[in-house]
């Protein structure tokens, strides 16, 4: 009799064990758990750790609820401004609806992505190539909004949209940088120009104060006269002002005499003797 119950008591032993090594499951803390009884919904997402499941009764699905980035391949389209371009992107999510994510998508993932580039190739088409150059903020927030809407019904949050490159083609590179080579050589002129109208004015200013002071000139050639000879060179170029020019021409013309008063005689009387 005893060695029937030890009997029975190992053999409920040994079937509570493969019972509980069947039932037991253990959840990680990144991972929620679904659990599908007999194909339908059953309680609550199990909490991580672990839980016990009925064998071959309920069926337990683990979703993982970690961000997941996923990049999205290159797509080409042509812009708003007729310019044929290639845009990758990549897009961040994650799972905050376990329920949801399994029962309403077959694969979430799979619909992640594939919303995704129809939503590049929408922003594509409505966007400008200067746009998607230098204004990709205002693209990033308005693709996180297209992939957003429908995500929300599969218990995916959309977390960020980045769009990582913009490929052109050759010959639209070659356009934009002669288009930037003529912008700076624009500027340059312009900057060439104005520093000769200060130079300018800054002269027409030192020709009146020489003007105004004739000494001042000479000065300004003796000046000129060390700087020259500061180089130590054996031919000295003098500089000779036109005014010194012009003052020598006018003090080497004859002054005219000054205007006397003219003398009249008085004539005689009778007649003039006939010649």
């Amino acid at each position: 009799m005893v060695e029937e119950l030890l009997t029975a008591a190992a053999g409920t032993a040994a079937a509570a064990t493969a019972y509980l090594l069947a039932a037991a499951r253990v959840v990680k803390q990144y991972e929620r758990g679904v659990v599908f009884r007999l194909g339908r919904l059953h309680g609550t997402t199990r909490p991580p750790g672990f839980t016990l499941v009925v064998p071959g009764v309920d069926r337990l699905r683990k979703v993982n609820l970690q961000i997941v980035t996923m990049p999205i391949p290159a797509q080409e389209g042509i812009t708003r401004d007729n310019v044929t371009v290639r845009v990758d992107a990549v897009v961040y999510f994650k799972v905050v609806d376990a329920p949801a994510a399994v029962i309403n998508v077959e694969d979430y993932r799979f619909a992640v992505s594939q919303m995704a580039q129809t939503s590049l190739r929408s922003i594509i088409g409505k966007s400008d190539l200067d746009d998607l150059l230098s204004n990709r903020e205002k693209l990033n927030q308005g693709l996180e909004l297209m992939i957003d809407s429908p995500a929300i019904g599969w218990g995916v949050q959309i977390d960020r949209v980045e769009i990582k490159d913009v490929s052109l083609p050759d010959t639209m590179k070659r356009s934009m940088a002669r288009q930037a080579e003529a912008d700076r050589e624009r500027r340059a002129r312009v900057i060439n120009a104005d520093a000769e109208l200060q130079a300018s004015r800054k002269l027409a200013e030192a020709a009146q104060e020489m003007a105004e002071t004739p000494s001042a000139l000479q000065l300004r050639l003796l000046q000129t006269v060390v700087a020259v000879a500061a180089e130590k060179n054996s031919t000295l170029v003098l500089p000779f002002p036109v005014e010194l020019l012009r003052f020598l021409e006018r003090a080497q013309q004859p002054r005219p005499a000054p205007d006397r008063p003219a003398v009249t005689r008085p004539e005689p009387d009778g007649p003039r003797p006939a010649p």
